[in-house]
């Protein structure tokens, strides 16, 4: 899936200026481009985008995969979203970091796994699916990045199994997680591990903001955000 989001420069640095750009309704963010600073480091554009736009990207099936035609200055760029800052209370979008990618090169993003049917262990032998991994690691041109990958476990008996390397095949993408990781395997009731007690109540800590990376791209830091 791609999208299409407006993006507009910001004046101001830090926390202050943080919360002027929430105040008014947009989401402060940060673009890397292609362009390098003297240290090596990807050159870093302060913006603002759409909340609601943004969460409608990270709503969508293919969420924080997506690729993004970002329509800054007149420009049109083709970014993913690297990161993304959350409030741990209300959700509410604190943040954001888009970086450039080119189409022509790979990029090693995590993708979801879905399941498909239902397990004959399950209807004939009283098994139950279990989910080893739900999602890998996969790299693959940003074009060819999939929503999900569909594991179909119709066939799959108590004590059977899939695996990594069974569903990358004829695909256009390569796995970086182990091919032999274990996805999904049906187990007879008995076999379930019980949930472990409880541990003794703690104090909680303060809520900290929930930060969502993404990607693979060296970024340098935004001071004071």
């Amino acid at each position: 899936m791609e999208a299409t989001l407006e993006a507009v420069r910001r004046d101001g640095r830090g926390k202050g200026a943080a919360r002027r750009t929430r105040r008014d309704g947009r989401v402060p963010a940060v673009y890397y481009g292609a362009d390098k600073r003297e240290d090596g480091r990807p050159l870093a554009i302060p913006i603002t985008v759409d909340p609601k736009e943004l969460l409608g990207i990270l709503h969508s099936e293919s969420g924080a995969n997506t690729l993004i035609s970002l329509k800054l200055d007149g420009g049109d760029s083709r970014v993913m979203i690297r990161e993304y800052q959350l409030d741990p209370v209300t959700h509410r979008l604190l943040h954001a970091d888009f970086y450039k990618v080119a189409m022509d090169k790979k990029v090693a993003v995590m993708v979801p796994i879905v399941v498909k049917g239902e397990p004959r262990g399950v209807k004939q032998q009283g098994g139950l699916l279990d989910f080893v991994h739900r999602e890998v690691e996969i790299e693959c041109l940003p074009a060819d990045i999939p929503e999900s990958i569909e594991v179909d476990v119709s066939e799959l008996l108590v004590g059977q199994s899939v695996r990594l390397r069974e569903v990358s095949t004829d695909v256009r993408w390569q796995p970086l997680t182990d091919p032999e990781v274990m996805l999904v395997h049906v187990v007879a009731p008995k076999l379930q591990a019980e949930a472990p007690a409880a541990e003794a109540a703690t104090p909680a800590a303060p809520a900290e903001p929930e930060v969502i990376k993404k990607g693979k791209a060296d970024k340098g830091e935004e001071e004071g955000e």
